[in-house]
């Protein structure tokens, strides 16, 4: 079965923003199915447009800011 857009619902959604961009922490369900959690970085271009980017590495702060968001984030999936 290939993906369906459609059938993949976001539950939760909590941005991180800092100077140059933003972490995402969400919870997401494909078709009804088991709550997952993804974490997702968006980077600011010169021009101002948001841009995806591997996740990567964090820095302390950015995992420290993260980490209520995470823990929010379990708290929805159930």
């Amino acid at each position: 079965m290939p993906y369906d857009a459609k059938l993949d619902e976001c539950l939760f959604s909590k941005p991180y923003e800092y100077e140059g961009g933003k972490i995402i922490v969400s919870i997401y369900s494909y078709n009804k199915g088991m709550k997952k959690l993804q974490i997702a970085r968006e980077n600011i271009n010169a021009e101002g447009e948001s841009r995806f980017a591997k996740l990567g590495r964090m820095t302390k702060d950015e995992a420290v800011a993260v980490l209520p968001l995470i823990q929010e984030a379990i708290g929805h999936m159930g």
